[in-house]
């Protein structure tokens, strides 16, 4: 225990969460969301623009980080995935450092420490998308706001310019990274809110936000409001044409979320802990914490509840409710967690810690192996892959059915076999040159298809026939022209071989 309290207090929960998420980094092969990243992450920057104009606006710009990191670092799975990693690890150090500055360094530490342990921690930071970093920037632009806040009034101009710069920089790229993070700032208004009630008139002392002080200044106070507004202007004028584009997609972007109804509410803790028995823990510790604190939770209890009462709400009108969205805000739930842990002695406290990690084994297990929601569906790409290669001849040709679902089959199978794979042969447009995830298709079949002898046929879910499961010209192109040679069925999909 002396050497913890020797340690910076984001060193541990930093270590444990590294080491937690570079675990089994690469046992689970990409799942269907994962593959879209490395899809757009590997096109060229014009083409990953027009791909912006037509469906994923909201995710272009991680887009384009992705595609510089995958030029750096390739397009592996653990290279993929690293970044998410990293910023989870990030997000943790910075939580301690977050509950060490409002509560104290045991709720720092032990805030942290148990963010490491959750399941969706390990989860998040094993997936290429964006959500690991929207929970490490969502953490920052909280942290720099504190200081921005509490300026005393003889602070330099440009040192206090510098601090709202600083903010504002993490503000505008929370909004790039997540575009439903932004509902954090709802939290953020109301902390500015309660300071700048406290805030003295110009000249005046003033004590830092959270503690009594003197009479409210109206001065003061609109100062206050005012910065924290100039600081979120870069987000409005770099997000903004983002909003409007992911509008217009929305309808195509989210045909698969249904409408939200109350108890997807009750489900929220185990969504984004990947874990109903350790979400149920942690909601229960956070209710506990927010209790002790009373008024001094006003920080993080706004930042768990606004925005999940706000995206609940906008989810309710619209179809946008997904738990995923939301994992911003579980470190702000270890905040408040790790204030209900502090009132006992550290030992019992980190034996709680722990007791969520074991309680949480067998998803951390499970997710380790597919990513794929719900986990008793996955999609083995791999095997796929494995089964053409395997005997594979050249002037082979590959037909896909579904070709526009977001299985993305033909993805799945372009990422194992790279370039030796047979010939997509009733791709006219490949995805890059239509700027969607998806090719488009020969509208004639039969014709295209002349002159191929043996055709790998890959069609969603374990068939029997997979003949008959292809619809309309397609399959009735297949049916005239060839028989089924071989059938071979892997999790969630059927290969077959069909020969003249």
């Amino acid at each position: 225990m002396s050497v913890m309290r020797r340690l910076p207090v984001w060193v541990p929960p930093a270590l444990l969460t590294l080491a937690v998420t570079l675990t089994g980094l690469d046992g689970a092969q990409l799942w269907r969301d994962e593959l879209a990243t490395w899809s757009a992450a590997t096109r060229s920057v014009d083409d990953l623009l027009r791909l912006t104009g037509t469906i994923d606006a909201a995710t272009g710009p991680y887009y384009l980080f992705m595609h510089a990191w995958v030029a750096v670092a390739g397009d592996s799975v653990t290279a993929l995935r690293l970044p998410a990693a990293l910023a989870m690890t990030g997000a943790a150090a910075l939580t301690a450092v977050l509950g060490a500055r409002l509560y104290g360094r045991r709720v720092g530490l032990l805030a942290g420490l148990l963010l490491a342990v959750l399941p969706g921690t390990s989860r998040y930071g094993q997936e290429a998308r964006p959500y690991a970093l929207a929970t490490l920037l969502a953490v920052l632009a909280t942290v720099l706001l504190l200081p921005a806040l509490d300026a005393p009034p003889g602070t330099r101009p440009a040192r206090r310019l510098a601090r709202w710069a600083g903010y504002a920089a993490a503000v505008a790229a929370l909004g790039l990274t997540h575009l439903i993070a932004l509902t954090l700032l709802a939290a953020h208004g109301v902390v500015v809110l309660a300071a700048a009630r406290r805030a003295p008139d110009a000249g005046a002392a003033t004590d830092a936000p959270g503690r009594a002080g003197p009479a409210p200044g109206r001065t003061g106070a609109w100062r206050t409001v005012g910065a924290w507004l100039v600081a979120l202007v870069p987000a409005a004028v770099l997000v903004g044409p983002l909003v409007l584009a992911a509008r217009g997609q929305r309808a195509r972007q989210l045909d698969w979320v249904d409408a939200a109804r109350p108890e997807d509410l009750a489900g929220l803790a185990g969504g984004v802990a990947q874990s109903g028995v350790v979400g149920g823990l942690l909601a229960g510790l956070a209710a506990l914490g927010a209790a002790r604190l009373g008024r001094r939770a006003l920080l993080p209890g706004s930042a768990v509840l606004l925005p999940v009462l706000l995206v609940f709400a906008a989810g309710v009108l619209v179809p946008l409710w997904v738990p995923r969205y939301l994992v911003f805000v579980v470190p702000f739930g270890c905040l408040l967690a790790g204030a209900a842990l502090a009132t006992v002695p550290l030992p019992p406290a980190l034996a709680v810690v722990a007791l969520a990690g074991a309680l949480g084994l067998p998803d951390q297990a499970a997710l380790r192996r597919t990513h794929e929601w719900p986990r008793s569906a996955p999609v083995d790409y791999a095997g796929a892959a494995r089964i053409v290669a395997g005997d594979q001849r050249p002037g082979d040709a590959i037909v896909y059915s579904p070709r526009e679902s977001w299985l993305f089959l033909d993805l799945g199978l372009a990422y194992h076999l790279g370039d030796r794979g047979p010939r997509d042969v009733l791709v006219t447009a490949d995805q890059a040159r239509r700027g969607d995830l998806w090719a488009a298709e020969c509208p004639r079949p039969a014709e295209c298809l002349a002159g191929v002898d043996r055709v790998w046929l890959v069609v969603a879910g374990r068939r029997a026939d997979p003949l008959a499961a292809v619809p309309g010209a397609k399959g009735d192109a297949l049916r005239a022209g060839w028989t089924v040679a071989r059938v071979e069925q892997r999790p969630g999909l059927t290969v077959a071989l069909l020969t003249r």
